[in-house]
């Protein structure tokens, strides 16, 4: 149990059986009646996000999450397996779990798992990791000048805009929580 005035970005709250993630909140004191607490809470297993408002220093449960450091290692055709780097145990999760978190993965690639009672929630991925691109048209040399963007097909399948120097075989550097081309590597 945590008090409102506790609650922080990213913490994980159990309401009525279900696991919300705070991505938001304000502590609120109107000029009549007792401060509250607004939050903007995301249901971990379906996505859905609301607003909940909680009175100032009542009480939340809070949920245990175990954030570990996996090495993805492969798809096996029911999700992807991991592997704690600490421990060595594997786990496979499930294509679902994962989510657009695969346009980004390669085979020994480092990640954050959390788990809430050995079931996996989420994979974070580090903010920027390095592809290469598999696929792009040639960029002509009059467009050049104009600073424009081509599509480009990564390694994983993935396809981003890349500025037009690009070619194929080279290492770009992607931002893994918006999709964009960040740098030549």
């Amino acid at each position: 149990m945590a008090s409102t005035n506790d609650i922080k970005n990213g913490m994980v709250l159990d309401l009525d059986g279900q696991l919300w993630q705070v991505q938001w909140f304000q502590h609120h004191k109107p000029g009549k009646g007792n401060a509250v607490v607004r939050t903007k809470l995301k249901n971990v297993l379906s996505g859905k996000v609301v607003d909940k408002t909680f009175n100032s220093d009542s009480k939340v449960d809070t949920a245990n999450i175990d954030r570990r450091e996996m090495q993805y290692l492969y798809d096996d055709g029911a999700g992807f397996v991991f592997m704690d780097t600490s421990t060595y145990d594997q786990l496979t999760i499930p294509y679902d779990v994962v989510g657009d978190a695969k346009d980004y993965l390669l085979e020994e690639a480092m990640a954050t798992v959390a788990l809430h009672q050995e079931n996996p929630l989420s994979i974070e991925l580090p903010a920027s990791v390095e592809l290469e691109i598999t696929y792009t048209e040639p960029g002509l040399q009059g467009d050049r000048s104009t600073g424009g963007t081509k599509p480009a097909t990564l390694q994983t399948g993935k396809t981003i805009q890349v500025p037009l120097f690009l070619t194929t075989g080279e290492r770009v550097k992607v931002d893994t929580r918006t999709g964009d081309y960040l740098s030549r590597v």
